[in-house]
């Protein structure tokens, strides 16, 4: 869901998102509703295609809501608010695909579409220590004190598991940042993120379940290979949390290098890019710092490597047979560089504005 900064004139406040999990005993009506949903899904999906078909009219989200007016009427418990959200929804990501419409959502059989229930906002409600929603009442897991918040738009959500998610826009004051640091930070493989000073970020911690998960896919046994896959998207959530947090809370500024994830999934090296979830962390950095008020900027990061943080001359290690070189001696000025914490260094450098390194970067 989007985030946005709001600037009053009392105090600023941001719109973040919240997640919780809900009890697994409301997963059957869920399922239901989830169904229902993918009803008005289909339908708005055949509807916009006839129309563009016969007519040459390409409908927006109001005007699907207007030919669902009342539809409501007809499904057991989905309302009105899931019915016009669900339209609004299918109108604007056939917008940003650039499609005339989208894969149908399916309910029942192996490749079933995972459930989804949306709502607009103040749909759901807190109510007695539940959530409140189209006439029932969902536990959760409350571990973000739901009750000081508004709610905003938002949905159910299921994993692969069969677990379901409340996920809802919530507005907060900003909780501003006290750190003065500044931070570079390059992206890799070995390291996922190295900071200009810190602690880098492993870029393997996962590969101690590879075994387990390849035994459990060699068994075909479906429900332990969504588990293991479940743990190793946890490990990783878990450690981009820890490492963007961090870095929020003692900076001020934090520039990044704008490496492109998806240039590297089409080479040899996919794997470890996956592995490292650059996209993701780029994601927690930005939220996280517009949450706390201080500076984010993705800088070109190019001769980054290659150029020496002290002098700026580019005698560092080339190529794809460069990747091994870990450490380098520059031939100029003689200093010697960890090759991620270097390209940091001039990645932050960038950042404040410095010389470029085909011109030279200055220490800092």
């Amino acid at each position: 869901m989007p985030r946005e900064l709001i600037v009053t004139e009392q105090s600023p406040t941001t719109v973040k998102t919240l997640k919780v999990r809900v009890r697994d005993k409301h997963a059957k009506v869920l399922a239901r509703m989830a169904c229902e949903t993918n009803q008005v899904w289909n339908y708005a999906a055949e509807l916009r295609e006839r129309s563009a078909r016969e007519r040459g009219e390409w409908l927006s989200g109001f005007d699907l809501q207007r030919y669902t007016n009342g539809a409501s009427r007809e499904f057991d418990l989905i309302g009105s608010p899931t019915v016009q959200q669900v339209c609004e929804d299918y109108a604007s990501k056939c917008k940003k695909a650039k499609r005339l419409r989208l894969r149908w959502r399916k309910s029942f059989g192996e490749r079933r579409s995972l459930g989804w229930v949306p709502f607009k906002a103040r749909a759901a409600k807190w109510r007695n220590g539940q959530v409140f929603f189209a006439g029932h009442h969902f536990k959760v897991w409350d571990s973000y004190g739901l009750a000081g918040y508004a709610f905003r738009g938002g949905c159910f959500s299921e994993d692969a598991r069969g677990r379901w998610y409340f996920c809802v826009a919530v507005e907060g004051p900003v909780k501003m940042s006290c750190g003065q640091d500044a931070a570079g930070v390059d992206l890799g493989l070995k390291a996922a993120a190295t900071p200009s000073d810190g602690e880098p970020l492993d870029g393997w911690p996962y590969r101690d379940l590879e075994p387990a998960l390849a035994v459990a896919q060699r068994a075909r046994k479906k429900g332990r290979v969504r588990a293991i896959h479940a743990t190793i998207r946890n490990r990783r959530h878990d450690a981009l949390h820890q490492f963007s947090t961090k870095l929020v809370e003692r900076c001020g500024e934090i520039y990044v290098g704008d490496v492109s994830g998806t240039k590297f999934v089409k080479t040899k090296m996919a794997k470890s890019v996956l592995d490292a979830g650059w996209s993701s962390l780029k994601t927690m950095l930005e939220y996280k710092s517009r949450q706390a008020g201080i500076v984010y900027r993705e800088v070109n990061e190019a001769h980054t490597t290659v150029s020496c943080s002290g002098c700026g001359s580019a005698s560092g290690p080339r190529g794809l047979e460069g990747f091994r070189v870990r450490e380098w001696e520059c031939v100029e000025c003689g200093a010697r560089h960890d090759r991620d914490v270097n390209a940091a260094r001039n990645i932050l450098a960038l950042g404040r504005g410095r010389a470029p390194p085909a011109e030279g970067i200055p220490c800092v």
